[in-house]
């Protein structure tokens, strides 16, 4: 499949995602098609609904269209299968797993912590890429072509890491301690795709996790001070998820220095997401910090009864809400953030992912090339359980 925009193909050959939430999470992401065991299985159905979208399990955890989707439809980029189900991979492959996290469970053990979630983390994820591009790209020149033409979408990752303790009772300054591993592993595998000849990547930061609906249900305080006065958010939490962003923007500047003829772009989620906290009218929001799907709980949300859960219920009109069971967007919401990001949340901008050829920008910044070629597509977005 070749992907046109305006009449020409997208400079892309190929677009791949590492990723670990959608909501703080994520963008996350979604896990298309992944199952998880027993009735966890039937919960995530439950939540991932797609309403409105012709019935059955959409894949998402949202009420449609995701980051990704939208990613995707504004490069003229394919939707791919999911790796875990097989299937034919000459357009890509979907590595998504729900709950999967940047630091393996053997590294959550040695904190305490029994991990009753998915194995397979960002590590896991890189390997089974490494495995199926033999059967991408065959040849050394196909190897070469292939990864200097694709673009990399290493993120939203950390979420999980985060999500998985908080909700275990760990404190702020243990999540800190987390930080700086958690953006070692993320550089480590953009290092590893860089070695392997890739050119292109976008690297998406933390979602501001302060305003998410679970949060402000089960963290409630009466200190002032807690809450910003502007958007209702989780101060603390906020200033946490800034803490990780500026490490890992650190980490990227790293990065560039060391391979200037590599485009590294930081996708600035957090910023892109707090404008629409920051005045969510202006964008159609009238319930900005109460789920869609969830209960009768603060915030239209708890632990004890998720969206998908029985006792749950479903909000009569999702595009009003941000947010879609507690942790991750309604579809409105991803379309707001994906236009920031093609706009001003990004750094340097992503028309920087046409360096290197004869392109051009389109108004959404789509690269386009004369020469039509092949387009794989890969994404591995996990969401937080």
């Amino acid at each position: 499949a070749v992907p046109y925009v305006n009449g020409q193909t997208s400079s892309s050959s190929s677009w791949y995602k590492f990723s670990g939430d959608e909501s703080g999470v994520l963008f996350l992401r979604a896990a298309h098609g992944i199952r998880g065991p027993g009735g966890a299985a039937r919960r995530l159905r439950a939540r991932r609904r797609r309403r409105g979208g012709g019935g059955g399990d959409a894949g998402r955890y949202s009420d449609g269209r995701n980051l990704l989707d939208f990613f995707a439809e504004a490069f003229r980029l394919p939707f791919v299968p999911p790796y875990l189900g097989g299937g034919d991979f000459l357009n890509g492959a979907n590595f998504a797993v729900g709950g999967a996290t940047a630091l393996n469970n053997s590294f959550f053990r040695e904190l305490g912590v029994e991990p009753t979630w998915t194995p397979h983390s960002l590590d896991e994820q890189m390997q089974w890429f490494k495995k199926l591009l033999p059967s991408i790209a065959s040849t050394k020149s196909e190897h070469s072509d292939m990864m200097s033409k694709s673009l990399f979408l290493v993120g939203e990752v950390g979420g999980n890491d985060y999500n998985h303790l908080m909700v275990r009772g760990k404190s702020l300054d243990e999540l800190r301690k987390l930080v700086p591993q958690v953006v070692g592993v993320i550089s480590l595998a953009i290092t590893e795709l860089i070695n392997l000849g890739a050119k292109k990547f976008v690297v998406p930061g933390n979602f501001p996790i302060g305003c998410v609906p679970l949060y402000l249900s089960i963290l409630p305080s009466e200190e002032k001070g807690y809450y910003n006065e502007e958007t209702g958010c989780i101060e603390w939490l906020n200033e946490f998820t800034e803490y990780h962003n500026r490490l890992l923007q650190e980490e990227l500047e790293k990065l560039r220095n060391l391979h200037p003829d590599v485009s590294v772009i930081y996708a600035d989620y957090y910023g892109a997401t707090l404008n629409i906290y920051r005045a969510p009218l202006q964008f159609g929001f009238t319930v900005p910090l109460n789920s869609c799907c969830g209960s009768d709980a603060p915030h239209n949300c708890s632990l004890s009864v998720m969206c998908g859960n029985p006792g749950s219920f479903v909000c009569p009109d999702p595009s009003k809400y941000i947010s879609w069971d507690g942790l991750h967007f309604t579809e409105a919401t991803y379309k707001v953030i994906i236009q920031g990001v093609l706009g001003s949340y990004a750094v340097p901008p992503l028309s920087e992912i046409c360096r290197g050829g004869e392109y051009k920008v389109s108004q959404l910044h789509q690269c386009t090339d004369s020469n039509p070629t092949n387009t794989v597509t890969y994404d591995a977005m996990s969401s937080f359980i």
